[in-house]
């Protein structure tokens, strides 16, 4: 059985309620998630590594019960936005150690969470969350795009395949959620 259809056949089983099967399914999909997690960190949190973020958007999913994932395209997003979760929700907890945290300016382009240091790269994981969440109002598959693609690492043809649109409307998507968070986060640093 070709993997995707393995995955698409656990899923199912998960989503009937066979507790067995999502042990199966991290099973099949550890390596792939690892890979994900491991594009988002590099090794940015001392506290978080990538096979602990996995573990953690593991016990999220699991946790999620009530989720009926349709195939491995939708598991996959699910997760990379499980991830993206977890990543600001230890950003929001770093930063409200500290007094007086404010946003910072992000290019997706250059954003290397794994150079930074953890205040540093927190602020930037606060500050995209926040533009984000505004570019989500205004177009969600923008912000679908950017979870994807940033959060979960997924190249340009992955993240059509998951969305069910063409490679070109990604690039296309891409840029334009660039252009906005780009604006949005300039307006922030502007106003700080």
């Amino acid at each position: 059985m070709p993997e995707a259809e393995r995955i698409t056949h656990l899923l199912r089983a998960v989503s009937e309620g066979d507790e067995e099967s999502m042990d199966r399914l991290f099973e099949a999909v550890y390596e792939d998630l690892k890979r994900r997690a491991q594009f988002q960190l590099a090794g940015s949190s001392p506290t978080l590594d990538t096979t602990a973020l996995v573990h953690e958007a593991y016990v999220k999913l699991t946790r999620s019960s009530q989720t009926e994932w349709h195939d491995g395209k939708h598991f996959f997003r699910v997760a990379a936005r499980a991830m993206r979760q977890i990543l600001i929700d230890r950003a929001r907890r770093h930063l409200s150690q500290k007094r007086g945290a404010g946003a910072v300016r992000v290019n997706l382009d250059d954003v290397q969470l794994g150079t930074a240091s953890p205040d540093a790269a927190a602020e930037t994981l606060m500050a995209l969350d926040d533009a984000l969440s505004r570019l989500a109002e205004q177009s969600s598959r923008l912000s679908q795009v950017v979870e994807l693609r940033f959060f979960g690492g997924l190249s340009v043809e992955e993240t059509a395949s998951a969305l069910e649109v063409s490679d070109r409307t990604v690039k296309r998507d891409w840029r334009l959620a660039r252009a906005f968070l780009h604006e949005a986060l300039s307006q922030d640093e502007a106003t700080s």
